[in-house]
């Protein structure tokens, strides 16, 4: 006969609230059950529990290849498993890779297969190397990086130009005229370099910066050229007359003023951080080719 007698603790409290003392339910207890018999077995797969200077290994492990070409074999871990798939990757691309270097540039442009490798596999190599000075999709910082993506390349857009970028690193440069040139100097060569992007500046202002631009005083027609188009080789000097700004903000600004404003800016300090590193030793020349081919791409290189 069943017992339906209420089990209590024998606690009492304001003489009639008692303290049950009911089993827990079956789901609960098998649930926990579980959850011991899971976490013993993932201690004997994997890495867990430290021991002395060392800790448990685990019953699982990865292959790989090491760099002299060895196979190599190591107990489960995140950077194991890691370079396991990053170079069952580079086996899946080697063949892709090994046509791309055997193919000109034009070429490659115009096979539908490879242009899909290049835009697919070139874009992770960007992201790895390129994407953090000129952001992810190429498009630059103001003020510090190039954009790639506009048409404009300050050393050159063709594909030798783009490949001997990335593999042997560029220097720009530009001197700071703040104490070769005094104040208003300075102002009116802002006004004339604003001037050749066609926004309506002082007329006084801007045919002595045109005086200044073509002087010794100034003698910025060294490296930006006569007609202010710029010289790609020399330091990479930008043309002027494009309304393309890498280093000074001046799409920002809402007038002239603001303008001439910013352009002085770098008359006076100059530019000494246009340093690109060379890749030569981080990346193989088939990924050089493949990042140049992608980067061209970006920006419709010439």
């Amino acid at each position: 006969m069943a017992d339906n007698t209420t089990r209590t603790t024998g606690h009492v409290w304001d003489d009639t609230l008692e303290e049950y003392n009911n089993p827990l339910p079956s789901w609960w207890i098998w649930g926990l059950y579980i959850t011991i018999a899971w976490a013993l077995a993932y201690w004997v797969i994997y890495p867990s529990w430290p021991i002395g200077k060392s800790f448990l290994f685990g019953a699982n492990s990865v292959s790989y290849q090491n760099a002299d070409g060895s196979a190599g074999d190591w107990h489960w871990n995140t950077r194991a498993k890691l370079l396991n798939e990053t170079q069952a990757a580079q086996l899946a691309q080697k063949p892709y890779l090994d046509k791309l270097a055997a193919m000109p540039f034009e070429q490659i442009a115009k096979d539908p297969e490879m242009n899909s490798f290049v835009l697919s596999a070139g874009k992770p190599l960007f992201a790895d190397n390129c994407a953090g000075c000129h952001q992810s999709g190429g498009q630059g910082l103001a003020g510090s990086y190039p954009n790639l993506t506009d048409d404009d390349w300050k050393f050159g857009g063709s594909y030798a130009k783009v490949s001997e970028s990335i593999t042997e690193g560029r220097t720009g440069y530009m001197p700071s005229f703040g104490e070769a040139l005094n104040r208003n100097q300075i102002d009116a060569l802002a006004n004339y370099v604003i001037s050749l992007s066609g926004v309506k500046t002082d007329a006084a202002k801007t045919a002595e910066g045109n005086k200044l631009y073509h002087s010794h005083t100034a003698g910025c027609y060294y490296c930006h050229g006569e007609n202010a188009k710029g010289r790609q080789d020399h330091f990479g000097a930008p043309n002027l007359t494009d309304s393309i700004w890498q280093w000074a903000n001046v799409p920002a600004q809402q007038d002239a003023a603001g303008k001439v404003a910013e352009v002085s800016k770098i008359i006076t300090s100059g530019i000494s951080k246009g340093v690109m590193p060379a890749w030569k030793a981080r990346l193989s020349p088939a990924q050089i080719k493949l990042l140049t081919a992608y980067v061209h791409e970006l920006g419709g290189g010439k």
